[in-house]
């Protein structure tokens, strides 16, 4: 008889580092912890510890699941980064989840996801009956017909998703439904992890000239 598959699934795409185990449909465990900074020190014991209260090893895994965003620039990365050198030590497969999916996982459809992109704008998934059919938009601006301020309080993680018009709460918690959808996918090829960015980085490049080079 074939074994559950045994998924460790991770994020770090906001201001927390989050992780789950599921073994076949049965969630085994599940950490949440809020932080602004310091996910990429905290991310692999989280992990270690996850493991250690279902009872296995890293041996025992048969994939893992990460969250790829869109999300905070460097939570996204941290988290991908290690997906993807855990699988290549592992020799599993890892299988990256946006943050928008998760979020309309075990919700009717139609469906919208919205989510706070800070700077008066949002991120919008619209999902169709047909999950495949998703539609993906571009950083929306705030406007009456998309403002998050609507769904105040009706999810986490300052997102929210929304059926003809009305606000509906998370089944279950962000991670477990990027393990849960990795699960469903673990039949099929994947591609690599890559972060899902839908706006630039931050970051600007340096402002100061170039150093001079002086030849001998």
């Amino acid at each position: 008889m074939r074994p559950d598959p045994l998924i460790l699934a991770f994020d770090t795409s906001a201001a927390h580092c989050a992780a789950a185990l599921l073994s076949g449909d049965q969630l085994l465990t599940l950490r949440h912890e809020s932080m602004d900074k310091g996910q990429a020190e905290r991310l692999i014991p989280l992990l270690d510890a996850v493991l250690g209260e279902g009872g296995v090893t890293w041996s025992d895994l048969t994939a893992l699941a990460v969250g790829t965003g869109p999300g905070n620039f460097t939570g996204v990365r941290i988290a991908v980064a290690a997906a993807r050198g855990l699988a290549l030590s592992l020799n599993i497969p890892a299988l990256g989840v946006t943050a928008l999916e998760a979020r309309a996982y075990g919700l009717p459809r139609p469906l919208a996801v919205v989510e706070d992109a800070r700077r008066g704008e949002v991120y919008m998934q619209e999902f169709t009956p047909d999950a495949d059919q998703a539609r993906v938009t571009t950083v929306a601006a705030l406007s009456s017909e998309c403002d998050l301020d609507r769904f105040a309080g009706s999810a986490s993680d300052a997102a929210a998703a929304a059926t003809g018009g009305t606000a509906l709460p998370q089944p279950v918690a962000l991670v477990e439904a990027i393990a849960r959808i990795a699960a469903t996918r673990l039949d099929a090829p994947q591609p690599r992890p890559a972060p899902f960015y839908l706006r630039g980085a931050d970051a600007a490049p340096p402002s100061d000239p170039p150093p001079v080079i002086l030849a001998d």
